[in-house]
């Protein structure tokens, strides 16, 4: 599985996680080292992800996915799982969301490998909290 992290998260968050999950054979990457370039907008990297023979798990900041037509039915249509932070994690160091991301990752990792694809969830700031289901 790959992990994307959109411009609503810091590249800090996928180095981070990149570190823990490799030995698993996953791989974590922030959007400025992919092609498709740190200013692509959103349905443009949604697509690039669903044309991708990879699994991949979005990671965003960005809960107006939900709420833009456009983007939730790119996001469908390319079949991604993705998790919504929580407005918490924004009031939160960069280090403390790095530990919850990493506190929850098997737990994270049990949850995708059990949905189809296009579907979106908030992901709370606590380490126990249950992942809400986000309309898509």
């Amino acid at each position: 599985m790959k992990i994307f992290f959109d411009n609503c998260t810091s590249p800090v968050l996928a180095s981070t996680l990149n570190g823990f999950v490799q030995n698993s054979g996953h791989s974590a990457h922030h959007i400025s080292t992919l092609p498709c370039g740190r200013h692509a907008k959103d349905v443009v990297w949604m697509d690039m992800l669903g044309n991708s023979r990879e699994v991949w798990l979005v990671i965003t900041g960005d809960g107006r996915i939900q709420k833009n037509r456009a983007e939730r039915l790119a996001f469908r249509q390319a079949k991604l799982i993705g998790f919504v932070l929580a407005p918490a994690y924004q009031r939160t160091p960069i280090n403390q969301q790095a530990s919850i991301l990493i506190w929850r990752w098997p737990e994270i990792e049990a949850f995708v490998t059990q949905l189809g694809g296009g579907a979106l969830f908030e992901l709370p700031i606590s380490k126990s909290g249950k992942f809400k289901p986000m309309p898509l």
